[in-house]
C-alpha cells in the first residue's frame, strides 16, 4: 500500500523529518547529560547517595540507551520505555513511601509488575516471532529494503 503523495514532496518531507529528528536526538542527549551532571553535583554537595539517586541515574542511563538504539538501528524497542516506566514507579514509591497510602503503594507495585510481565511477553514474542521476519513480510519499505539487499548480495 503505497502513498499517493508526489515523490518530490515525500523526499523533501523525509529530509526535513530526518533533520528535525537528528536535532531532537542531540537535544535529548545533551539534556540527559546535563541532568546526569546535575545529579552528580547534587550527590557531591549532599555527600550522600540515596537509593532514589541511583534509580534516577538508571532512568538517565535508559534514556541514553534509547537514543543509542535509535541512532544505531533506526528504531527503539518497546521495552526501553517500559524499563524507564518501571524505574520511575520504583523511584516514586521510594521517594514517597512515608506519605503514600498503603493501598496506593500496592497499586503502584501492581502496575510495575504488569509492566514487567509485559516486557517478558514482548521478549518471548520476539524470540518466537522475530520482528525482522514479520516486518519484511508486511511493511512495504522493509520489502523494498530486503529486495535491494538481496540484489546487492547476488552482485
Amino acid at each position: 500500500m503505497g502513498t499517493k503523495l508526489p515523490e518530490s514532496f515525500s523526499k523533501i518531507f523525509l529530509k526535513i523529518y530526518h533533520i528535525v529528528e537528528a536535532i531532537l536526538l542531540v537535544a535529548i542527549t545533551l539534556a540527559t547529560l546535563f541532568a546526569i551532571g546535575n545529579e552528580f553535583l547534587h550527590v557531591f554537595t549532599e555527600q550522600s547517595v540515596l537509593l532514589t539517586d541511583i534509580l534516577l541515574m538508571f532512568i538517565y542511563l535508559e534514556v541514553l540507551s534509547m537514543v543509542q538504539q535509535f541512532v544505531t538501528n533506526g528504531k527503539i524497542p518497546v521495552r526501553y520505555p517500559i524499563y524507564i516506566a518501571i524505574m520511575a514507579i520504583a523511584r516514586y514509591i521510594t521517594l514517597g513511601m512515608k506519605e503514600l497510602d498503603g493501598v496506593f503503594v500496592v497499586w503502584l507495585s501492581l502496575s510495575a509488575l504488569i509492566l514487567a510481565i509485559a516486557t517478558i511477553v514482548i521478549r518471548v514474542g520476539h524470540y518466537f516471532w522475530p520482528y525482522e521476519t514479520i516486518a519484511k513480510r508486511c511493511h512495504p519499505l522493509d520489502k523494498k529494503r530486503a529486495e535491494q539487499e538481496n540484489r546487492e548480495e547476488r552482485e
